[in-house]
């Protein structure tokens, strides 16, 4: 594909997984981690900003049950890890999920706050609401609240957070030796919040951070998702399989973020993908054959079973996939996993296949050229802003894609050759709040 003549530029987050994105993937590393080792997650997060990634995006889950994962089953708390990176790195984004189902506005705001402070503005938000029942177990209920009671907790609780955030204005921290002055207190606003969920007195006990609140990364792609992200969010991350889907979803959201009244290239729309890299493609090929002939079916059978609400070890795995209604869990993954199954044909077991080793998302299979090409078109064709990758193999995968993609993309002029700025609004083009 012919060198980009416009000027936008793509984001590009690492969605890390310690031990590699691929079921398979930490069975063929030569270099196997743990994501409880803060040394080898420095060393992640420092070949990340030596590639200069936009962010460095960590997940999380409040259950051990989800996917019986290596990276799933032990993790390190997010902003707990995150603090650490972020005196280990100077310049790349640092962003964490936390769910607002079993938390408080305050202390979250409070803890991001403090986030963004130690790595000098350059922290991130994923805001997700928990779907799982072992989830709730966790916290002392029984049950989980449905789908729009989750929601509807959510838009409250940034609310909240936002008010808390901007509770400390400009100037607030204003010392005078002479006077014996060290706050201007009409800076300091108390917000006495009441609401449905919440009620906050506030201000919050720290100072305005360097970007004024964290950047807000949301992922929900149902109608309440959506709805929520046009509302509040400065960054969506998504799945999509094919670019006619993802054009479908971009025109959507962005619509959506202007009927809110809000400016949508102020909105970065970034699918996850996971490239699978090589220096030829018969290279590729031959590593993405090697993941899938390691694929534990039954356990992708157990997180398609998770995902849908429905126990699908009842089905034969190679009829077809049995119809499943969107209930009260994910319902954006549902839906595209179950899309997906139609579109191809896919069986049960190649369904599953598919769940284990990508959990969902687009996979890539090529050289550094094909992935570009690839990038490019979406970019240009109206798919993404730019992506969260996900390599397969850690760290070869990242490796690779640094050494090969990365360039590609440069020479095009489809990525910077440093960052710009010193937070990470301004290096994704975000305006100051």
């Amino acid at each position: 594909m012919a060198s980009s003549s416009s000027q936008r530029r793509l984001r590009l987050g690492l969605f890390v997984q310690p031990v590699g994105h691929h079921v398979s993937g930490w069975r063929l590393t030569e270099q196997l981690g743990s994501p409880t080792d803060i040394d080898w997650l420095i060393t992640i997060a420092k070949k990340a900003e030596a590639g200069t990634f936009d962010m460095f995006f960590i997940g999380d889950a409040l259950a051990t049950s989800m996917y019986r994962l290596p990276s799933t089953m032990a993790r390190l708390e997010p902003l707990t890890l995150l603090s650490a990176l972020a005196v280990n790195t100077r310049r790349i984004g640092l962003a964490a999920t936390a769910s607002t189902t079993f938390s408080d506005p305050f202390t979250m705001a409070r803890s991001f706050s403090s986030l963004d402070h130690i790595s000098r503005g350059r922290a991130a938000w994923n805001v997700v609401t928990s779907f799982s029942a072992d989830v709730a177990r966790n916290f002392s209920r029984d049950d989980m609240p449905n789908h729009a009671e989750r929601y509807g907790r959510a838009r409250e609780f940034l609310d909240v957070a936002f008010k808390l955030w901007e509770g400390w204005e400009e100037g607030a921290v204003a010392p005078d030796k002479a006077s014996g002055r060290y706050f201007v207190d009409d800076k300091i606003n108390p917000i006495n919040h009441q609401g449905e969920h919440f009620q906050v007195q506030g201000p919050l006990n720290i100072t305005r951070s360097p970007q004024g609140r964290p950047v807000i990364i949301e992922a929900g792609s149902s109608a309440d998702g959506q709805k929520l992200a046009a509302e509040t969010a400065e960054v969506v991350f998504t799945a999509a399989a094919s670019l006619e889907e993802a054009q479908t979803f971009y025109r959507s959201q962005k619509d959506q973020v202007i009927a809110a009244g809000r400016n949508p290239d102020h909105v970065v729309i970034m699918p996850g993908v996971m490239p699978i890299v090589g220096h030829t493609r018969e290279e590729a090929k031959a590593l993405w054959k090697a993941l899938n002939e390691h694929v534990d079916i039954d356990n992708g059978l157990r997180q398609l079973s998770l995902r849908f609400g429905l126990d699908l070890t009842q089905y034969p795995l190679d009829g077809p996939v049995p119809e499943v209604p969107l209930g009260e869990g994910n319902q954006s993954r549902v839906k595209l996993l179950t899309d997906m199954a139609k579109r191809d044909n896919l069986t049960l077991r190649e369904l599953a296949a598919v769940a284990a080793g990508s959990r969902g998302h687009r996979v890539i299979v090529g050289t550094a050229e094909d992935i570009a090409d690839d990038f490019q078109q979406w970019l240009e064709q109206g798919g993404a802003d730019g992506f969260n990758i996900m390599p397969a193999i850690m760290p070869e995968q990242l490796d690779l894609f640094i050494e090969l993609v990365i360039p590609e993309l440069r020479r095009r002029g489809l990525f910077h050759e440093d960052y710009e700025f010193a937070t990470l609004r301004e290096n994704l083009g975000l305006p100051r709040v």
